[in-house]
């Protein structure tokens, strides 16, 4: 099953937006410093887009989706329903660093859809100071 079959108004662009990749280092630096951050958002930026099911990114980075009502999804279903095309998600340090809102829509819709992505290393950064400890 795919998106084409599925889904046929969920339409995705070639490449990611130049401000997803800001979006990612913003969210990432929360996580791991602004350094790594940036490190990675310039890494993911050299990585081809592959295409994944929503069902096993989401399974894959261990998110449950937003629901339709979050303001975000909604945002991006009014642009499907107004014909644009989405921007490809950015998955890094095994998480979604850019484009949640947009793989939770492609799930309600269909969530075997095929959803392009890139997507970086797993786990590379370091943990966050307190992690682990007991």
């Amino acid at each position: 099953m795919s998106t084409t079959e599925e889904v046929p108004y969920l339409q995705w662009k070639k490449d990611v937006e130049q401000h997803d990749y800001a979006a990612a280092s913003s969210y990432l630096s929360i996580r791991f410093g602004e350094a790594r951050a940036e490190k990675v958002a310039a890494e993911l930026q050299k990585l081809p887009v592959i295409m994944r099911r929503a069902n096993d990114i989401l399974r894959a980075v261990g998110r449950a989706p937003l629901p339709l009502s979050d303001p975000g999804v909604l945002k991006d279903l009014k642009k499907v329903l107004s014909g644009q095309k989405l921007s490809p998600i950015l998955v890094a340090e095994a998480d979604v660093a850019d484009g949640y809102h947009r793989l939770s829509l492609a799930y309600a819709l269909d969530p075997y859809a095929d959803v392009p992505l890139k997507l970086g290393p797993p786990g590379a950064a370091a943990p966050l100071p307190g992690a682990g400890r007991g």
